[in-house]
């Protein structure tokens, strides 16, 4: 068997692939642009790849091309109609970085929530040494118990932060952008009281027609002044001009996001120019990269392909 990884970085260099060896002849790329595809997979069986397009232009010279491994979720860069017409299978996975993403997901509210970057320049900066009183209430900060914590996209990551949030003492609401039933043991409202009613708003739904450039001008304006938005799930589900025009205005208390339209950040994006931690904090796209997370989808996709091998 002839396995081809076609963006390798993306997994990060700490994870070891060595089990895959055992599988066959493996070729190892860190990165492949679209046009170095073809010559690189021409007699693959299997390619394993995570943002590259994976359709006829890049595929469609290999002619023993049997399965396309996705080291994700998402699945846009894949044609399917075009795979499933080769008959060529694929798979991502699902579930592997619930915990890390959930995580994730506190640590920004935290950073934001409790003036974290303040308080350690305070520090830092010796303003603390020999000040004239024990403490410092420079910069409030409240409480999660008795907040509201609004859900959008209530998946497997979207229940463990309504799960986590509840042991804080949050009361959570969750809406969802394309209608499903509610969820047994979750209160859903609508977008628009979704908005209107939290003091912490997280974004953990998919982008699909349903989310594309869904949190805008209108969504902001209807928030609490208060309000600190996170965005986890995919950048285009939020208007980022909108969104930097509302920190800017004080639409909202402060964002935090570790996705964004363009991935890496486009020197246009409105957002670079808000250099203040206490409205922004913006991570690399590495929720969901913590090193279990990482190692667990590798076992996932190794298993993947000895099960569809048979071996």
């Amino acid at each position: 068997m002839n396995i081809v990884f076609l963006d390798v970085k993306t997994i990060g260099e700490d994870i070891d692939l060595s089990v895959f060896d055992t599988l066959g002849r493996v070729t190892r790329y860190p990165f492949s642009l679209p046009a170095e595809v073809p010559e690189r997979i021409a007699d693959a069986d299997v390619i394993i790849v995570n943002k590259i397009p994976v359709n006829e232009s890049t595929v469609g010279s290999a002619a023993g091309l049997k399965l396309v491994c996705v080291t994700a979720t998402g699945t846009d860069n894949l044609d399917k109609d075009y795979l499933d017409a080769r008959g060529i299978a694929w798979r991502n996975v699902e579930g592997y970085s619930t915990e890390s993403v959930a995580q994730h997901t506190f640590a920004m509210l935290f950073y934001l929530l409790e003036k974290l970057r303040y308080y350690d320049d305070y520090v830092k900066q010796d303003r603390y040494t020999n000040d004239t009183v024990f403490t410092h209430f420079e910069e409030v900060f409240c409480e999660l118990h008795n907040k509201t914590w609004g859900i959008i996209g209530l998946g497997n990551i979207g229940r463990r932060v309504a799960d986590i949030a509840g042991a804080f003492g949050s009361q959570v609401i969750y809406a969802s952008p394309s209608g499903q039933a509610p969820q047994d043991g979750y209160r859903q409202v609508s977008l628009d009281d979704l908005y209107s009613l939290s003091d912490i708003i997280s974004v953990h739904a998919p982008l699909n027609r349903h989310t594309q450039n869904l949190i805008g001008k209108d969504a902001f304006t209807n928030m609490k002044r208060n309000c600190i938005f996170l965005n986890l799930g995919r950048g285009p589900i939020v208007v980022e001009q909108d969104l930097c025009n509302a920190l800017e205005d004080g639409l909202i208390r402060a964002a935090g996001l570790d996705v964004l339209c363009e991935e890496p950040m486009s020197p246009q994006n409105p957002l670079r120019r808000i250099k203040d931690s206490r409205k922004l904090l913006i991570t690399p796209h590495v929720g969901w990269a913590s090193i279990e997370s990482r190692t667990r989808l590798m076992d996932i996709i190794y298993r993947q392909v000895k099960e569809f091998f048979n071996l």
